[in-house]
């Protein structure tokens, strides 16, 4: 039995002391909070602040009594003296006893002794022995009408050996100080619960808003990519952190919208040219034509894998543009050189429809750009233009300066144009509209435009021609500059522009 009561005692013991523990490794926990840590804050330095405004209105206060008492004291030394001085021993007892007289409230103190520090006048039965022996000022405890007091002295030196004793009660002062002292406790308790207050409320604040965007940032987290922090509506900071996020997570949305929405129509539009390629592989496999006819076929093959080729790599070059890295192959570009190259590479497409090319280059104009992006861009346009518009009719390739730091390339055709509900579109990625479908394309020739624009700082517009289509693609000029690199020409006839379907 006793060992069974011993047993369970200590297991009792352990438990309580394995709560402490963890109590205790909670606490750190505790104080690393934010919140907590904020509202402590807040109320050690409002306790801290009210702690030392109390105490330097003590300060002067003291000091203005202590200086009052001090003159008071000195002034009645000297006329005391100058008593001794004028009409001798008992003049000085004579203004002992008038001002003792004077003071029926005891709070004046004096005392004249001989050199043997014997009472001579005054209100002392006998010399302090906490005074020293030296002239100078004291602050002793004297016991007054059976009251412990504490007493502000001055000792003086009088001629003939004589020792005067100046002071003055000042236990009033020690009350005050009693008093300021309480009220600094009190003052300080009360800031401390004042500022713990505060800070609990602050900390609601604050983590209220905190919760807010940790609420929506869950939210997008579980996939729900529509959710968006609530905003206040006022100019505070975290309605502007609210709002930057915002902005950030409506990015997001459109970049994750754009990626689902080229995964599906790579798919889609990928699917069809392999599904040819196998089934003309297929055929040949099974039917094993002549070889004119097997050879016609290989090249139809080989067509629709560099349609497939085509779509990744306009794919490729949209995800650099995107990602802004051309940027460190800017240099300045003059416009007039552009457009008279590619004037001279699309004139036989163009001339092949009895169309007219029409060119409007002025000379003088730059930009500070990439030439082969922006040489692929203006040819895009070039190029719809050619497609679309009407046999005999004109394409006009014009570049204008806006007078407001802008520059603007204009391409012109007469062809059917873009329908008003199209336009906002079919700069999206494998979009096309009703009037390309019987034209050969991928779809991808307007994203470009519109993504070369973005990296350049510039807009692309669509208007109507009445009829045909009005593709104005603005840029910023390019400051001044002597001894410019003009763009290669072998670069830009180098490559070949994507070919683009108008939607």
């Amino acid at each position: 039995m006793a060992s069974a009561l011993i047993e369970n005692l200590a297991l009792r013991a352990l438990d309580k002391t394995r709560r402490v523990g963890l109590a205790l490794r909670r606490l750190p926990v505790v104080l690393r909070s934010t919140s907590v840590r904020l509202g402590l804050g807040y109320a050690v330095l409002f306790a801290a602040s009210s702690l030392f405004l109390v105490g330097f209105l003590w300060w002067l206060t003291a000091g203005y009594l202590d200086l009052q008492a001090d003159t008071v004291i000195a002034v009645d030394s000297r006329e005391i003296a100058d008593q001794l001085r004028d009409f001798g021993l008992p003049g000085a007892i004579a203004a002992i006893h008038e001002r003792v007289a004077e003071s029926p409230d005891g709070r004046s103190i004096y005392l004249l002794a001989d050199r043997q520090l014997k009472p001579l006048a005054g209100n002392l039965p006998s010399w302090p022995p906490a005074v020293g022996t030296k002239p100078s000022s004291y602050q002793i405890e004297m016991l007054r009408n059976g009251q412990l007091r504490t007493i502000r002295l001055l000792r003086v030196a009088l001629p003939d050996g004589l020792n005067l004793l100046v002071g003055r009660d000042v236990e009033d002062r020690a009350e005050l100080r009693a008093l300021v002292v309480d009220g600094l406790f009190w003052a300080g308790g009360t800031a401390l619960l004042l500022g713990i207050g505060g800070g609990i409320l602050v900390r609601r604040a604050v983590l209220a808003r905190v919760e807010m965007i940790n609420d929506t940032a869950n939210a997008i987290v579980r996939g729900d990519l529509t959710q968006r922090i609530p905003t206040r509506e006022t100019a505070d900071a975290f309605d502007q952190l609210a709002l930057t996020i915002n902005r950030m997570l409506q990015q997001i949305d459109q970049l994750v919208e754009g990626v689902r929405n080229t995964v599906n129509a790579v798919a889609h539009d990928l699917r069809t040219p392999l599904a040819e390629l196998r089934a003309r592989l297929e055929d040949l496999l099974r039917t094993r034509p002549a070889r004119e006819a097997t050879f016609d076929e290989i090249h139809k093959a080989v067509s629709d894998i560099d349609r497939v080729i085509a779509v990744f790599n306009a794919l490729l070059r949209l995800a650099e543009i995107d990602s802004g890295a051309r940027r460190s192959g800017f240099r300045r570009v003059e416009l007039a050189d552009l457009v008279t190259e590619i004037a001279e590479l699309y004139a036989p497409l163009i001339e092949e429809k009895d169309a007219i090319l029409a060119v409007d280059a002025q000379s003088g104009l730059a930009i500070k750009g990439d030439p082969y992006l922006l040489a692929q861009a203006v040819g895009n346009l070039v190029d719809n233009a050619a497609k679309y518009t009407r046999r005999g009719g004109q394409v006009s390739l014009r570049i204008a300066d806006c007078g407001d730091g802008r520059i603007e390339i204009t391409v012109a055709d007469n062809g059917p144009g873009i329908a008003d509900a199209d336009k906002p579109r079919v700069t999206e990625r494998f979009y096309r509209c009703g009037t390309s479908c019987a034209t050969a394309g991928i779809g991808l020739g307007l994203s470009l435009v519109e993504a070369v624009a973005r990296l350049h700082d510039g807009t692309l517009n669509l208007g109507d021609g009445d009829p045909g289509l009005i593709a104005t693609l603005t840029l910023p000029a390019a400051p001044a500059q002597d001894g410019f690199l003009r763009a290669s020409q072998t670069a830009l006839l180098g490559e070949h522009t994507i070919g683009m379907a108008q939607a």
